[in-house]
C-alpha cells in the first residue's frame, strides 16, 4: 500500500525538519512575487481578499479569513469560524489599511506565521490602491443633503451584493422606505423644513441599522436599506424597528414640530434575481403598504 502524500503543512504539524522550514520560506518569497501580479487585476477590496486567500491556501492552509477596515466600513468574511487564529494589522508606513485575521482548526506554526508575513507584502500596495479607489468612489456616491449613499452607489452595491450572494450561496434583503405624505410637508412648511425632515428620517434609520447594513437615498423622499446575510424575517424586524422609531421620534425643524411616518416594502434575494427584479418586488410591496393606509410594512410575495 502506498503511503499517503504529506503536504508541507502536515509535516509542520508533526515535527518539521529544518529543511522543510527553509523550503517553505523560499516558496513564500517566490509566491509573494507571483501574487502581486494577480492582485493588480482588481480594485474591489472584497475580490482582492478572496484572490489573496486562494493564492496562499496551499502554503498556509486556513478555513476562514476576515478583513475589516473601520474607516471605510468595509468587512469581508470568507470561509468559516475556527478555534485558532492569527491577526495582522496592515499598514503602509503610518497609513493603516485595516486588520486581516486567519482562522483554522489547529494552531499556526511559527514558520507559517513568518510565511504569512512574507506573503502579506504582496497584498499591501494592491490593497492600498483598492482602498483609495473605494474612498474616492464613496465620496462621489454620497447624497449631500442626508449624508447617506446615493442612487449611483445603490446601483453598484446591488450588483456587487447579488454577485456575492450567488458565488457564496448566501442571503441578502432589501427594504424600500418612503416618507408618508411628504409633499404635504413641503407644501405646508416649505422645502427648508422638508429637507430637515429628510435628514431626520435618514438619521433615525441610520441609528437602527446594523453594522454591515447600508442606507441609501434613492431619490426624493425614498430610502433603501441593503442587508447582507438577512432573510425576509430579519428584514421585516429591521423595517418595523425603523418605522416605529421614526413614528416615535419628535422631529423639530426651525421651530416647527412635524409628525413623520414611513411605509416600507421588503424583498429577499432569489437565485434568479437581478438588481432590477429584487428592487421591483420591494417597490411593489411598498405600494401595497401605501394602499393599505401607510405607516406600515409589507413583504413581497
Amino acid at each position: 500500500m502506498s503511503k499517503p502524500v504529506q503536504t508541507m503543512a502536515d509535516r509542520l504539524q508533526t515535527g518539521t525538519p529544518r529543511l522543510d522550514e527553509q523550503v517553505l520560506r523560499r516558496q513564500g518569497g517566490r509566491r509573494a512575487q507571483e501574487i502581486t501580479g494577480t492582485l493588480q487585476t482588481t480594485l474591489d477590496p472584497e475580490r482582492l481578499i478572496e484572490l489573496f486567500s486562494d493564492q496562499i491556501r496551499d502554503l498556509v492552509p486556513h478555513q476562514g479569513l476576515r478583513y475589516r477596515n473601520d474607516d471605510l466600513n468595509i468587512e469581508v468574511k470568507l470561509g468559516t469560524q475556527a478555534r485558532h487564529s492569527c491577526t495582522y494589522k496592515l499598514n503602509v508606513g503610518d497609513e493603516p489599511l485595516g486588520r486581516l485575521t486567519f482562522r483554522r482548526t489547529h494552531k499556526f506554526h511559527d514558520v507559517e506565521t513568518q510565511v504569512i508575513e512574507q506573503l502579506l507584502c504582496s497584498l499591501l500596495y494592491p490593497l492600498r490602491n483598492a482602498l483609495l479607489y473605494q474612498d474616492a468612489v464613496q465620496m462621489a456616491q454620497k447624497d449631500p443633503l442626508t449624508g447617506t449613499c446615493n442612487r449611483a452607489a445603490l446601483d453598484e452595491m446591488l450588483r456587487r451584493e447579488l454577485s456575492h450572494a450567488e458565488r457564496h450561496d448566501s442571503r441578502c434583503a432589501l427594504i424600500v422606505l418612503d416618507i408618508d405624505r411628504f409633499k404635504d410637508i413641503n407644501d405646508r412648511y416649505g422645502h427648508i423644513i422638508g429637507d430637515c425632515a429628510l435628514r431626520a428620517v435618514a438619521n433615525t434609520a441610520n441609528s437602527c441599522i446594523r453594522d454591515g447594513d447600508l442606507l441609501f437615498r434613492y431619490g426624493g423622499e425614498e430610502f433603501v436599506v441593503l442587508m447582507r446575510e438577512t432573510d425576509l424575517s430579519g428584514a421585516r424586524l429591521l423595517a418595523e424597528r425603523i418605522r416605529e422609531n421614526i413614528q416615535n421620534t419628535p422631529c423639530q425643524c426651525s421651530g416647527a414640530s412635524i409628525e413623520l411616518t414611513v411605509s416600507a416594502g421588503i424583498s429577499a434575494y432569489r437565485r434568479e434575481d437581478s438588481p432590477l427584479s429584487l428592487f421591483a418586488r420591494a417597490d411593489r410591496a411598498l405600494y401595497r403598504a401605501k394602499q393599505a393606509g401607510r405607516n406600515r410594512v409589507c413583504v413581497a410575495d
